[in-house]
């Protein structure tokens, strides 16, 4: 073993401080980091929804997404800035309950995300024609917990980091709690590749989200029923503020019966 079950269990409490710090009401009771747990074989009827060349099948501004070298591109610069958060919305499906697959690098300027579950909203007057509101799988270039790829976000809504990398979690009328932990800040520092592409996994069932990053679980929330998104669009993020790119590929999904 790489460490003994005290120290195993102060990295527990030492990343629930950090959970804690980093947003949300958590309530850990010596959580204890659990052994690691490999992504799903990745089972037929997969379904590619990036074809390599172009992005029919998807929409979002013209100016900051396109296709290079066959994979999707998007960017902001000085000259072209995303007026509030701006999405590029897949339109030929929804994300019920589902496995999405893909691979990711992004800039370490800014942040992005992959959205599902979520709706593009278009009422009233939002900063742009691709907002989107719901769960988020952050998307960042850095390796030190708890600012890191994997956790989720409410999007445009009010409990901001509902679940952190690293958690085994549940959502109570208290809030979240903490039952074990998946990752520490040693396992994320080996796992995550700094400027270079990782591969995603996000599995949803029910009001259940697991998330894989290059090959392991690192995220296991169940949300409460009361607040749980269960359907919703599927989209990519480009972050309002500095300028930032980001991009993606091998793109994929399966609906699960």
């Amino acid at each position: 073993m790489r460490a003994t079950l005290q120290v195993r269990l102060a990295t527990g409490l030492c990343l629930a401080l950090l959970v804690a710090a980093g947003g949300g009401a958590v309530r850990a009771a010596d959580p204890v980091l659990e052994s690691p747990v490999a992504a799903p074989a990745e089972q037929p009827g997969m379904r590619p929804i990036f074809n390599g060349r172009d992005l029919s099948g998807w929409s979002g501004d013209e100016r900051m997404w396109r296709v290079v070298d066959g994979v999707i591109r998007g960017e902001t610069t000085a000259e072209i800035p995303a007026k509030g958060n701006t999405f590029l919305v897949w339109q030929e499906g929804r994300t019920k309950d589902f496995e999405l697959r893909l691979s990711f690098r992004c800039s370490a300027d800014n942040n992005s995300g992959i959205q599902y579950r979520s709706r593009h909203v278009t009422e009233g007057t939002p900063a742009n024609p691709w907002v989107v509101r719901g769960y988020q799988h952050e998307l960042r270039n850095e390796r030190t917990l708890p600012n890191v790829a994997g956790f989720i976000y409410d999007e445009g809504g009010k409990r901001g980091r509902i679940c952190l990398v690293g958690e085994r979690a549940h959502w109570t009328d208290a809030g979240k709690v903490v039952d074990a932990l998946l990752v520490d800040q040693e396992d994320f520092a080996k796992l995550f590749r700094l400027d270079a592409f990782n591969d995603v996994v996000i599995r949803a069932e029910g009001d259940r989200i697991r998330h894989w990053l290059n090959d392991r679980l690192i995220l296991d929330f169940t949300d409460a029923p009361e607040l749980a998104l269960r359907d919703g669009v599927l989209a990519l993020q480009l972050h309002a503020g500095k300028p930032m790119w980001a991009e993606f590929r091998d793109v994929r999904i399966r609906e699960i019966e």
